[in-house]
């Protein structure tokens, strides 16, 4: 039986919540959202992004197997296709753009001391 953190835990913990919550706020982004708002779409959009998810079908699908586990993603609650579908229409860009850059400038801080390797730089 496993004990321990599920691997979509351990790289969720990378992301800086606290400063996303903020960005959300700046944004108004869960202004009037009753289920899934923009940290939960993260976490689903991430899970779909690492497990291979091509359709908002196949990630409701995925998501619904084993729906025990939600809790453990930071999920509440079931996600449907309709639910993701308007959530990625409403959601403004800007909040995920904001998110990335973070995540961005977080990556170049704790590598600015490894060397380029030749065959990657452009």
């Amino acid at each position: 039986m496993n004990v321990g953190k599920t691997l979509f835990a351990q790289i969720m913990e990378f992301v800086p919540w606290k400063n996303f919550g903020r960005i959300i706020e700046r944004h108004r982004g869960d202004a009037g959202v009753r289920t899934l708002g923009c940290a939960d779409l993260f976490r689903v959009l991430a899970f779909a992004q690492l497990t291979w998810r091509e359709s908002l079908r196949d990630i409701e699908a995925t998501l619904a197997a084993d729906a025990s586990k939600l809790y453990a993603m930071g999920l509440r609650h079931r996600v449907h296709r309709s639910t993701l579908s308007d959530a990625l229409y409403l959601r403004d860009w800007r909040i995920y753009h904001a998110l990335a850059i973070r995540l961005i400038t977080r990556a170049r801080d704790l590598y600015a001391q490894e060397p380029l390797d030749s065959q990657y730089v452009a």
